[in-house]
């Protein structure tokens, strides 16, 4: 009874464990199970989740999808993106978020029994950065106006908020040009147009574009705006004559490039740019130029304008006019005739035509004769080549120690034009043709050169006297050099004693030895008065300054300034008692055709030391340098 009570109690025991295990094995709803998906295509203001749903917990999924926040342990009351329903892999887009931020993010799902997580997960979102830009070649380039643009390639993580170009004269044209803001922001190609340039200007262009980051750059390209034709104005025409004019104007911009060439166009028609000549002046850029017109005729209207070239062209001023002034005399002018050394009788002249008055040279020249003012009509003339500028002719088969008058003529259309009168007194030659210099003072011609022939007008040989002794015993004409040495001619001449001056055959044809009143005519004329002249010794003062040459005297003495021309030379004498030469450099002595006595004659001396003229007698033995005076 006790084991079938114990049975029993086995049994039902038994039957109550198999109660609650049954129990225990029919399974609960309940919330899903998921994971969360890392975070990816993260930009400025958004990013890519998702999740993983494991488990429904025995109920539909009914919302799936991801909830964020900046705070850690986001739930779906915050920011959230829905995803779909139902288990498995989802993912889903978060946006509007802010740059360079931390965010946390879980992917949930929802079923009957409630809303789960997945686990967090976090990232940050990107930074903004600037916009990449690129400029644009130029296109459509004019003389004030050009296109630009570039093109937004990225917009850096934020809107564009305006885009464009800067312009300038200046490598960064960003800091200090112009901006010229596109029509729209945004990315993409873009173009805007550049107004107001000035031509033939190189400028720099440089794109950019603006987001929240700032304003981005692209690289700087130039190009130069096209020339303009220069600007230039016509000047009026000055120094007008029959056959020339001076014309110019003025660059008054260059229009943006070098200018190449500039000048003037002239002619006869009133179109001269088409008709005319042209003449250029001087290259330069803004400013005034002239130019020289050259051949014109006479009496004529001429039309001209200024002109300047530059790589955009050719521009004009205004046509102006002028006319050239009718036709006068020429001018022309004397140049001094010259002698000729090796020639007495010829003479070269000439003179320089400055002027042919506007007309034609049909002759130019020299007139000459003996008597003032000559000309064409009446006097000997050497004609020239028919031009103007200098000239020069050969006066021949003139008369010996003559003064002559000469004048340069031109003669144009109008008639014969005379340059100013100078003279010229013609040399003289003895009969072994040495030439002398000769002067005028007062109203005699002189020789201003000691004589120095070895024979007489005839031919005749004179007798040279050499040796002192010889000399001093001598009783009849000759003559001798200093010391016998005959190289002393060419500067001093020769020394005659009385005999071969009294012969009246010395000096040159028409011409005779000076006599003692011939000196006193000179000295008369240098101011002596008659009563010094007639004295004797030292006379007069500074007269012998005046005849003596500045150079060539012994030092320490009064030098000479030969004013009056005559040119003494100190070649000294010799003595009639001994022969003797003396006193060269120290005294110049001319004996003079005039006796004193039976057996002496009037001589003249002029020493360093001394201003004065001596008057003197010596014995006819005595040697002298000789003056000749021509025969009026």
């Amino acid at each position: 009874m006790i084991m079938k009570k114990v049975l029993n109690l086995l049994i039902l025991g038994c039957f109550l464990v198999g109660i609650t295990t049954l129990n225990s094995c029919k399974k609960d709803k309940d919330m899903p199970t998921l994971t969360t998906t890392a975070v990816t295509a993260i930009t400025t203001t958004g990013a890519t989740s998702g999740g993983n749903i494991t488990d429904d917990g025995g109920a539909e999924v009914t919302d799936r999808g991801i909830c964020w926040g900046t705070a850690t342990n986001p739930t779906t009351s915050g920011s959230k993106v829905s995803s779909g329903v139902g288990s498995g892999s989802f993912s889903a887009d978060l946006t509007g978020l802010t740059p360079n931020t931390l965010y946390y993010v879980r992917a949930f799902a929802t079923n009957s029994e409630g809303t789960a997580y997945g686990n967090e997960v976090s990232f940050t979102t990107a930074q903004v950065v600037g916009a990449t830009v690129t400029t644009a070649a130029v296109t459509a380039i004019a003389q004030t106006t050009a296109t630009a643009g570039g093109n937004v390639t990225a917009d850096g993580g934020a809107d564009i908020t305006e885009r464009g170009v800067y312009f300038g004269t200046t490598s960064n044209p960003s800091s200090g040009g112009t901006k010229v803001a596109a029509a729209a922001a945004g990315t993409g190609a873009f173009t805007v147009n550049l107004t107001g340039l000035t031509p033939g200007t190189l400028y720099y262009v440089m794109a950019f574009a603006t987001n929240s980051s700032g304003t981005s750059y692209g690289t700087a390209v130039q190009f130069t705006a096209l020339a303009a034709a220069p600007a230039v104005t016509t000047a009026q025409a000055t120094s007008v004559t029959q056959s020339s004019a001076v014309a110019g104007g003025s660059v008054t911009s260059t229009g943006g490039a070098a200018i190449t060439e500039r000048g003037v166009y002239f002619g006869t028609g009133n179109d001269p740019a088409t008709t005319g000549t042209k003449v250029t002046a001087t290259l330069g850029d803004v400013g005034s130029f002239t130019v020289n017109l050259t051949t014109l005729t006479a009496g004529t209207r001429y039309y001209f304008v200024a002109f300047a070239t530059n790589s955009a062209g050719t521009s004009f001023g205004t046509v102006l006019d002028f006319t050239t002034t009718d036709v006068v005399l020429g001018t022309v002018t004397t140049t001094a005739p010259a002698l000729i050394a090796t020639s007495s009788t010829s003479v070269t002249a000439g003179g320089n035509v400055t002027s042919a008055g506007g007309g034609t040279i049909s002759e130019r020249g020299v007139c000459y004769a003996i008597t003032p003012n000559p000309d064409i009509d009446d006097d000997t003339e050497a004609s020239a080549t028919s031009t103007t500028g200098t000239f020069q002719v050969t006066l021949e088969g003139l008369l010996e120690g003559t003064v002559y008058y000469v004048r340069a003529y031109v003669i144009n259309e109008e008639g014969p034009a005379y340059g100013t009168q100078a003279q010229i007194l013609t040399m003289v030659s003895d009969v072994e043709d040495n030439i002398y210099n000769t002067v005028l003072i007062g109203d005699q011609v002189w020789m201003a050169e000691n004589l120095n022939t070895r024979r007489y007008n005839d031919d005749t040989a004179i007798p040279n006297i050499t040796g002192n002794a010889n000399w001093a015993a001598a009783t009849s004409a000759g003559y001798s050099y200093y010391m016998d040495n005959v190289t002393y001619g060419a500067t001093y001449g020769a020394l005659y004693n009385f005999w071969a001056i009294n012969t009246g055959r010395l000096c040159p044809t028409g011409w005779r030895v000076a006599s003692d009143n011939d000196f006193k005519t000179l000295e008369m004329e240098l101011g002596m008065t008659q009563g010094q002249a007639d004295g004797v010794y030292e006379r007069g003062t500074d007269r012998g300054v005046q005849m003596k040459t500045p150079t060539g005297w012994n030092p320490g003495g009064i030098a000479g300034t030969n004013s009056s021309g005559f040119s003494a030379v100190p070649g000294g004498y010799r003595f009639y008692e001994t022969g003797l030469t003396t006193a060269m450099g120290a005294v110049a002595s001319f004996g003079t055709s005039t006796s004193h006595s039976a057996t002496s004659y009037i001589y003249r001396q002029l020493w360093y030391n001394t201003a004065t003229v001596y008057r003197v007698d010596v014995p006819y033995a005595a040697g002298f340098s000789v003056r000749c005076v021509k025969v009026n």
